[in-house]
């Protein structure tokens, strides 16, 4: 009877203690999306009022959420993708951070001067916090100092280290990688020289070009706008898509919070022609797919014989995400499907071996389940979550542009036939599940936390409101070479003074 009672009670309890709540969320990247779209969906089915600025429409309508939704972002996104294989894979780690701030402040843009955007700036609507895509989207902490509610961003990738001035977290670049330098810790000597110049240079872009850009769309979109340094400096909380079970362990002020493999879904039981084929490889089944982002049908002709020939190869059945009807020359072992239902595939015994484009969700995935990864870095973070991988002893990395047949058969051989990339990542898999609560249930925590304590303004350091000389005590590094440099001078002088008269006085007595 209790139980019946309480069954009844927790909807009223919830909806008593609802809040309203803005989500940012327009970049037009699936995967970047649904993570916030994860977390908003929780909100709002614990009886939170959701409202998302979305470029991704809903298929049916959900309790207690609602969309802004943009138009024509996903397609202008969609020509940008046609790209990565011939130009983003060449891209240097500075001319990636370029691309990374320039597309941020392109997008942010077309949301801010989206009419349905700026109509919810000109209305009465209040929100209790508002939960912004942090990717290089500054402007988008304007809705906070617009809407008077507490600021909490949601980082995508592993830790980058662009968070931590905002947030007043220290992360010297002497063993904490850049986002888009291949590195992962420990770095020898000219890694760390390397890492230091790649921090320097994304501070240096960050506020001389990307800061001052984000400013201007504020003053620009919105109402009695803040300069970006009244809201660059005023997050809440910031939750990141990383965890030590996939990096290295980084410092954390207490509104950092690690929430990786939040996205993982409970497994669904997969179709039965697909489950009967996988239970009937009986050397083991192959999973590849590129992502959401790139498309296997996109690459150049000589890469695809380049896998077809190194898969033609292998015992293992080889199901591959193809974005077509038809693959010209594919072996008896492949079988292509436009999509396949990846964790649920994940998580079956039989898979052996995961082959993907090091996106850091599938790279999560691929640790959740346990499952040795061989990576195809392409663009953006992969590399630097491929780097993580191989130095975990859980996988290897070819290059896109280093891709040939031999280098390809090679680290397919290695990880099919060396048991230890298996057990490595089988560890990894227990680290990343041995935690005292689910990640999702972690971030929708902290964000009731915020919103509990209004900002909770006492997790945030005093760092933030420390200027650069300040935080590095250059100043007081200055005054100190000061200090010395009188004390010196005047020991100077006063030894000089001292023998001056001692030798006057022992002239004296000469002449005496």
């Amino acid at each position: 009877m209790l139980l019946k009672v309480i069954v009844i009670l927790l909807p009223l309890i919830h909806a008593a203690k609802s809040v309203r709540i803005l989500g940012v969320f327009p970049y037009p990247a699936y995967s970047h999306y649904q993570l916030g779209d994860k977390i908003l969906k929780e909100l709002a089915r614990r009886g939170h009022n959701v409202t998302v600025i979305s470029p991704y429409a809903e298929d049916k309508p959900v309790n207690n959420f609602q969309q802004i939704l943009l138009t024509n972002t996903i397609a202008e996104a969609r020509g940008l993708k046609k790209d990565l294989f011939t130009i983003h894979s060449k891209l240097s780690p500075l001319e990636k951070i370029w691309t990374v701030d320039t597309l941020g402040i392109t997008f942010s843009e077309k949301t801010l001067n989206d009419s349905k955007v700026q109509a919810l700036l000109k209305s009465n609507a209040e929100f209790d916090a508002v939960i912004v895509h942090q990717f290089a989207t500054e402007a988008y902490k304007g809705f906070c100092y617009h809407f008077k509610a507490p600021c909490i961003s949601v980082v995508t990738m592993l830790a980058p280290n662009w968070i931590n001035p905002q947030m007043g977290n220290p992360g010297p670049p002497s063993y904490v990688p850049e986002l888009f330098v291949d590195l992962s810790s420990p770095m020898s000597f000219l890694e760390r020289c390397y890492n230091t110049f790649a921090f320097l240079a994304v501070a240096l872009v960050t506020h001389l070009y990307t800061l001052p850009k984000h400013n201007q769309l504020l003053q620009t979109y919105f109402p009695n706008p803040p300069n970006i340094y009244d809201v660059y400096y005023n997050s809440s909380l910031i939750l990141v898509n990383s965890h030590l079970s996939i990096n290295s362990p980084v410092p954390s002020l207490p509104n950092i919070i690690d929430v990786a493999g939040y996205h993982v879904n409970e497994p669904k039981p997969l179709p039965d022609e697909l489950r009967n084929l996988m239970d009937r490889a009986k050397n083991g089944i192959v999973y590849f797919s590129m992502g959401s982002n790139l498309q296997s049908k996109d690459m150049p002709v000589d890469k695809l014989n380049m896998l077809l020939s190194a898969f033609a190869k292998l015992d293992q059945t080889v199901l591959w995400k193809w974005e077509d009807e038809n693959l010209v020359g594919k072996s008896e072992n492949i079988v292509i499907r436009k999509w396949w239902p990846q964790q649920d595939i994940l998580v079956h015994p039989n898979v052996k071996l995961f082959i993907t484009h090091g996106g850091l969700l599938s790279t999560i995935e691929a640790v959740y389940h346990g499952v040795p990864i061989l990576g195809i870095p392409v663009f953006g973070d992969q590399e630097t979550n491929l780097a993580s991988v191989v130095k975990g002893g859980y996988g290897l990395s070819v290059h896109y542009n280093e891709l040939s047949e031999d280098a390809l058969s090679f680290a397919l051989e290695e990880l099919l036939k060396n048991p230890t990339y298996s057990r490595n990542v089988k560890q990894r898999s227990k680290i990343m599940h041995d935690q005292p609560m689910r990640p999702l249930d972690t971030a929708i925590y902290w964000i009731e936390y915020v919103i509990r304590y209004q900002g909770a303004d006492h997790l945030k350091s005093v760092a933030r409101s420390l200027s650069w000389y300040q935080y590095f005590l250059l100043d007081v590094i200055l005054a100190s070479i000061v200090l010395v440099y009188l004390l010196m001078y005047l020991t100077k002088c006063l030894f000089h003074f001292v023998t001056k008269n001692v030798n006057s006085i022992k002239g004296k007595h000469k002449v005496a």
